[in-house]
């Protein structure tokens, strides 16, 4: 008898303590979304930051919401200016102080290059953190998987395609990247032009470069180039390296080279659909957390 209510007794401790460990984890689980791109010191360009957290607050209506990004020296210019925004490891480091246990961070990265790469090990670095971040988890940037070229290449085609015929064509300008990833640029390419082989794709720092493209241009007869960034923003290098009267820019070289040039200051974050691909990645990596 005695026997039987000493068991009674410890099993009651270890309901009890359970109760209250289970207790304890619903009240200290803090969910939190963290939003990381390169940057941009246009203020113009900051638009499509505005709609991708619009896009993201009304996915998570009950998360908060912060922003990171990657560019050194963007942060530096901004602070300059007086608005300092956080690189990734101290958005996290400040969100670990704050109570946030499980982030979900995402990429607004357009490929997954060296930027990507060195987010992911940093987001890594903050998992199991003591008495802090217990899950971090990072979602994949826009083009990743096929699914993500299929979804760009149809939206981009049902966008622009009014814009290309016989003799016009769109040049979209991708940042380009000396990483391996790079491949990602031609392979969309071919992605875009299984819509239309109006449509090329080429970069500022990788490639394709402009001139493998122009007598490809020409080859088509084509007299008229539509320009618009690959990129998250139209910032700096849509500004000033595609739409700019600098000697060098894209737009100046195909005018010198005959053609007629029209430029498309928008970046792709400014297009909801675009976003969406990105959300999509951030809500697989939310429901993991």
């Amino acid at each position: 008898m005695r026997l039987f209510i000493v068991k009674i007794f410890i099993l009651s401790l270890l309901t009890m303590s359970i109760q209250e460990v289970s207790a304890h984890k619903k009240i200290e689980t803090n969910n939190g979304i963290l939003l990381v791109t390169f940057g941009t010191s246009y203020p113009e360009a900051r638009v499509a930051f505005a709609n991708i957290e619009k896009k993201v607050k009304d996915a998570f209506p009950d998360v908060e919401v912060r922003w990171a990004y990657t560019s050194k020296i963007i942060r530096r210019i901004l602070k300059k200016r007086g608005n300092n925004i956080d690189s990734p490891s101290e958005a996290l480091a400040k969100m670990g102080e704050e109570g946030f246990t499980h982030i979900a961070v995402q990429s607004l990265h357009v490929i997954p290059g060296e930027e990507f790469e060195n987010l992911k090990l940093t987001v890594n670095a903050f998992n199991k953190m003591p008495k802090g971040i217990q899950i971090a988890k990072l979602g994949n940037p826009l083009l990743f998987l096929d699914e993500d070229n299929q979804a760009m290449a149809s939206f981009l085609d049902g966008k622009f395609a009014d814009i290309t015929n016989s003799k016009s064509a769109l040049l979209f300008m991708g940042h380009g990247t000396h990483h391996a990833a790079n491949i990602y640029y031609p392979g969309f390419q071919y992605y875009l032009q299984q819509k239309s082989d109006k449509y090329f794709l080429g970069t500022v720092e990788g490639y394709p470069m402009l001139e493998q493209i122009i007598p490809q241009l020409k080859a088509q007869k084509i007299k008229k180039v539509v320009l618009t960034p690959f990129m998250t923003v139209a910032g700096d290098h849509a500004r000033n390296d595609m739409a700019g009267d600098e000697d060098d820019s894209w737009k100046t070289i195909l005018e010198k080279e005959g053609f007629e040039v029209e430029c498309i200051l928008k970046g792709m974050a400014e297009y909801d659909d675009v976003v969406n691909i990105w959300i999509n990645h951030l809500k697989k990596v939310y429901e993991n957390l």
